[in-house]
């Protein structure tokens, strides 16, 4: 047991962004297209920022054992043939949205921020505070991709697996990738900082929910 690890891990499941209006429209299967296609075009540019989240962190981290597992997370998300932000382009050619179409959308100032967040907190603050800013958006991922799929395949008329494939790839690979940074911050925090990461995490999970709120916004879903 790590109190300082639960703390952050209460953080987390306090604003978990599957409580999220949006997540649960999509799990009902009430999203309409617009509302799925404006997701998809936003969503693509914190997919491809993602990489330099991890980047930034790995550069200013002094230890070579956590550089290693940054530098794997980093593999996993750019190098791949797909890579994941090619991959988060074959969801939206799934819903109808071509690639060059996603690449000409301009940000929406929630995106914006997000994008800004994650990348304030893993440039400019501590190695402690951007490994925990990671670790709140990835410990995510993996029930939400689980979701993701089934109210895909259930509501929306997914039925080729390449269409959600970017989801499928992200539940293992992030359930690996949030256990490793969890070991890794246990040997980060302590009583000195926790105060600070803690409010670097709520930073993060603001960030992520507003995203998610905006789109509610323009399409007039309750949020």
């Amino acid at each position: 047991m790590n109190k300082h690890l639960d703390s952050i891990d209460g953080e987390i499941a306090a604003k978990h962004l599957l409580k999220h209006p949006f997540y649960l429209a999509w799990t009902r299967g009430e999203l309409g297209k617009e509302a799925l296609t404006d997701y998809a075009r936003q969503y693509y540019h914190h997919v491809a920022a993602f990489p330099t989240y991890l980047s930034a962190v790995h550069a200013k981290c002094d230890d070579q054992a956590t550089r290693k597992q940054l530098l794997s997370n980093l593999i996993d998300e750019e190098a791949g043939s797909p890579n994941h932000p090619e991959l988060w382009l074959t969801f939206a050619e799934g819903l109808g949205v071509s690639k060059v179409d996603v690449w000409n959308t301009e940000k929406q100032p929630e995106t914006k921020n997000l994008i800004d967040t994650l990348r304030s907190v893993c440039r400019g603050g501590s190695t402690a505070e951007g490994l925990a800013a990671l670790y709140a958006y990835e410990s995510q991922i993996p029930a939400i991709c689980e979701s993701k799929i089934d109210g895909l395949r259930k509501h929306y008329g997914f039925t080729d697996p390449e269409h959600y494939e970017y989801f499928s790839v992200h539940i293992e690979a992030d359930r690996a990738h949030s256990a490793a940074e969890r070991k890794i911050l246990a040997s980060y925090i302590d009583n000195h900082n926790i105060d600070s990461v803690r409010a670097a995490v709520r930073r993060i999970l603001d960030a992520l929910w507003e995203m998610l709120s905006g789109v509610c916004r323009r399409h007039a879903i309750a949020c």
